[in-house]
């Protein structure tokens, strides 16, 4: 069963070190367990999508140049979140304020080849105010 991804949720890119955090700002009165649920438009990098750690992906230029430098040895640099569209909603029928909900189930890619996923939702229970 789907959970409802929460302002303090958690999310990591297959191509980053560490988990990022999530920020809500799309809407703030469908609460789950008192904190704002997320929609789709919680995209934006930096905004709701948090840097995750450093990037491996050769796809990156800053890591491409890095690695070419280095003679050809892997050497990942710093993210910078490059999300590439929208979360793809796993539930589209399921609205908050008009736009699909995010749930621990969807997914979003990245510019420099990396699929983005929820780790943690942070929901506990769903209110509606």
């Amino acid at each position: 069963m789907s959970e409802l991804v929460t302002a303090t949720g958690s999310c990591v890119c297959s191509m980053g070190t560490s988990p990022a955090p999530l920020k809500v700002s799309s809407q703030a009165k469908v609460l789950a367990g008192g904190k704002p649920c997320g929609t789709i438009a919680d995209a934006s990098p930096l905004t709701n999508v948090g840097p995750f750690g450093m990037c491996t992906s050769l796809a990156n230029p800053q890591v491409a140049a890095a690695t070419a430098a280095a003679l050809g040895v892997l050497t990942p640099q710093p993210c910078v979140p490059a999300p590439a569209g929208t979360w793809i909603p796993t539930k589209p029928k399921v609205l908050i304020g008009g736009k699909p909900c995010l749930s621990n189930d969807c997914k979003m890619m990245c510019a420099y080849a990396g699929q983005i996923s929820i780790v943690n939702p942070a929901q506990t229970k769903a209110l509606a105010q």
